[in-house]
């Protein structure tokens, strides 16, 4: 099972036969790559009701446990985390803003009363952030349509542009035929999947996730509560979607976010995906109890800081005899309880570094590694630019690196 750069991909689904649907691999996503076998749980997971279901470590991209997460199924109100994620890339670029006026269309009328929705009127002017916060702590229908449309120009335009979007980043098991979540042959996702979309919501766009924990919202002199009861069960929590059909069962994507022991002024998100659970009350207590193993059997260690110097590797015909080597984000690993003081470092790097060298560039590769074996890899970057030396010094390293490969 691993996370690789165009999304998820996982281990084959576990037997419906399998009560306990237990798979626990483990897998980086990029920046690394993990061999798995040194990443097993040393306990197994809970028992959960759910058909389909994957545990998420958010602050270092792996997959800590799943069960049947290719299976398919339908997402429900879970698709409007794939009509927010358009959104918001719409917001981030500004080709809308929130305080935009909105006049929905005749097709707001078509949301049943047994929908959910947040009784938007047609043709009576409403914002882009009331649709936002009505859409996302409502789940309105009505309000995912009027977006659609907005960014869109059409519902059926911005369904094209979810597809597109869903294979962008490696929903390799999805397809999308509407905007809101309801029942159709053609529209259908995983929970494999649905863990890529969220950890990547969460991730391109933090300056709006906080909607997601909001707990109640009103329009229209409606109130209407956050449909995800973990808000007011557990503080830690603070999104993310519930979805709900006849034939998808309860589903909830529940993340949280608490602090990681040891290391100051850092915290760790967990993101559990639980798919076709019986009851709603099964949904709540299926995602809180996976929350809680993945912070009770799992370490998550915190192996460098943004632009800490890990190597300076020689540079020839540059500026700078050498080149400052590291990551330029914090870089995070999540290995079983009581495997991280066994971690420790290898870096290589290229043998031969030529500039000019571009901040960011890749020049070799730091292995993570316990007990003699790999558990996972990622990138050495420059951390600084090194421009090319000036003529003489161009000259000086040509002739240096020639009496190099005569040696």
């Amino acid at each position: 099972m691993r996370f690789v750069p165009s999304g998820l991909s996982v281990s084959p689904a576990v037997s419906p036969s399998v009560v306990n649907r237990r798979v626990i691999q483990a897998a980086l996503v990029l920046p690394a790559v993990l061999a798995a076998a040194s990443a097993f749980a040393q306990v197994p997971p809970p028992d959960v009701t759910a058909r389909s279901w994957v545990l998420v470590d958010a602050t270092s991209n792996q997959v800590l446990a799943s069960g049947n997460p290719d299976e398919r199924v339908e997402p429900a109100s879970l698709t409007k985390l794939m009509t927010a994620y358009l959104v918001f890339d719409a917001l981030k670029s500004k080709k809308i803003n929130m305080d935009q006026t909105v006049m929905p269309s005749e097709d707001v009328r078509r949301v049943k009363t047994n929908e959910s929705r947040m009784f938007i009127e047609a043709n009576k002017p409403v914002t882009v952030h009331d649709l936002v916060y009505g859409m996302i702590i409502q789940s309105g229908n009505d309000a995912a349509i009027a977006l659609a449309e907005l960014v869109g120009g059409s519902e059926a335009n911005f369904v094209t542009m979810m597809n597109t979007t869903a294979k962008r980043i490696g929903m390799k098991h999805t397809n999308y035929a509407d905007v809101n979540g309801m029942p159709d042959p053609n529209h259908f996702t995983t929970a494999g999947d649905l863990a890529v979309l969220s950890t990547r919501l969460i991730r391109d766009f933090p300056e709006y996730y906080s909607i997601f924990s909001v707990k109640e919202f009103t329009y229209n002199k409606i109130k209407q509560p956050n449909r995800n009861r973990l808000l007011w069960l557990d503080p830690s929590v603070d999104g993310l979607k519930t979805g709900h059909t006849q034939a998808a069962g309860y589903c909830l994507i529940a993340t949280a976010k608490r602090p990681l022991a040891g290391t100051p002024n850092a915290s760790r998100r967990l993101v559990a995906v639980m798919m076709g659970e019986p009851k709603e009350h099964n949904r709540v207590q299926d995602s809180l109890k996976m929350l809680n193993y993945g912070y009770t059997a799992y370490d998550a260690l915190r192996l460098f800081k943004t632009d800490q110097v890990i190597d300076s590797p020689r540079v020839y015909k540059g500026a700078t005899d050498n080149v400052q080597a590291g990551v330029l984000t914090d870089q995070y690993i999540t290995v079983p309880k009581g495997l991280g003081d066994k971690v420790k470092p290898s870096v290589t790097h290229d043998d031969t570094l030529i500039a000019p060298i571009k901040r960011g560039q890749q020049i070799g590769t730091v292995k993570m590694v316990a007990d003699g074996k790999e558990i996972a890899q990622f990138p050495l970057v420059a951390l600084k630019d090194v421009p090319e030396a000036g003529l003489f010094g161009r000259l000086w390293d040509s002739a240096l690196l020639m009496w190099q490969k005569k040696k």
